[in-house]
């Protein structure tokens, strides 16, 4: 089956848009094409990655409905603790027989929120391909349209809501077409902020800081959170100057026993900076003094980690590192 597309973008914003436009909650899982035709369904992921193969429920539920369609969506996972984006990690697993056990454990949703072509055609402008899509798509347990509004007030309390499962807005032109690949429509996202304590560096050549390494205090247990890693050369220079003087040796440490030692299937993430074990033969980072506060701005937590890295605000000297804990979050 051709691909004729790419999925449409979003620029960020942190004030919602007014005017002619529709708005729908920014769903958290996996964005996804959807290309079915007669009966045979292909699921491409944002950057073509095939998807098909692991969510069989969502391609049957997609070739019930009986037309040939590209739609726009995302997959996500959903149980009766509400939205997991973990577990959809889990299901994009290489063996056959696992994605046919998850499939029934953990069944996906492919929420659909635009319909680029009906029966081959090509549809024109937001309006009209809203229409279309809510007379195509019924409301399924696999498969479902997304729910969009064209009054700010609503889209406000959708964003004011946003957690886990949805974490903002998205505001799409009522006239504008469907641009592949073209950064047209507009996110709405809330900056969440946190106060975290420094617990380590990582350098890179210059040499220069690469990452700061993030915790938060659980009880006595001082756990990895994620970095911040988004500086300028010369400010990661300046870093290096400023955190030397607070090295200090890994017995006694926190973190002397490893941290995200513990299986995750977001351990490899970039904002959880994977792990590190003390049996490993390398340690790719250099332990400071647990006392310094750094507060940071973030968008996802899954479990007990930033998903993305995190972007540094400032230091908090007024803040004890002991009172930084997870309950900000």
């Amino acid at each position: 089956m051709e691909r004729t597309t790419k999925p449409m973008l979003a620029a960020l914003s942190r004030d919602l848009p007014a005017g002619r436009f529709l708005y729908e909650p920014k769903w958290d899982g996996l964005r996804c094409l959807a290309f079915v035709a007669r009966g045979e369904v292909d699921l491409r992921s944002r950057h073509g990655k095939p998807l098909a193969r692991y969510f069989p429920e969502v391609t049957e539920a997609l070739a019930a409905l009986g037309r040939d369609v590209v739609l726009d969506g995302e997959l996500v996972v959903v149980d009766e603790r509400g939205f997991d984006f973990e577990a959809l990690l889990l299901r994009t697993h290489p063996a056959a027989s696992r994605v046919a056990k998850l499939s029934r454990a953990t069944p996906a949703t492919f929420i659909a929120f635009d319909l680029l072509e009906l029966d081959g055609i090509a549809l024109g402008a937001l309006d009209d391909r809203r229409r279309a899509l809510l007379a195509t798509v019924p409301e399924g347990a696999r498969v479902r349209p997304t729910p969009a509004t064209n009054d700010p007030a609503l889209a406000t309390q959708w964003l004011d809501q946003a957690g886990v499962g949805i974490d903002g807005v998205v505001a799409k032109p009522l006239d504008g077409a469907y641009q592949p690949g073209k950064r047209a429509w507009i996110k709405v996202k809330r900056a969440r902020t946190a106060d975290c304590v420094l617990a380590g560096f990582r350098l890179m050549p210059g040499p220069a800081v690469s990452s700061l390494l993030l915790g938060l205090w659980e009880g006595n247990e001082l756990r990895h959170v994620g970095v911040c890693s988004q500086f300028t050369a010369e400010r990661r220079r300046a870093l290096l100057h400023e955190l030397v003087p607070l090295r200090t040796p890994l017995e006694g440490h926190p973190w002397e026993h490893g941290f995200n030692v513990e299986r995750s299937p977001i351990g490899r993430l970039p904002g959880s900076a994977g792990r590190w074990d003390p049996t490993e033969m390398v340690r790719d980072w250099i332990p400071v003094r647990p006392e310094r506060v750094v507060e940071v701005t973030f968008d996802h937590v899954d479990g007990q980690r930033f998903r993305h890295p995190a972007h540094f605000v400032r230091w908090r000297p007024d803040r004890e590192a002991r009172s930084c804990t997870f309950e900000q979050l």
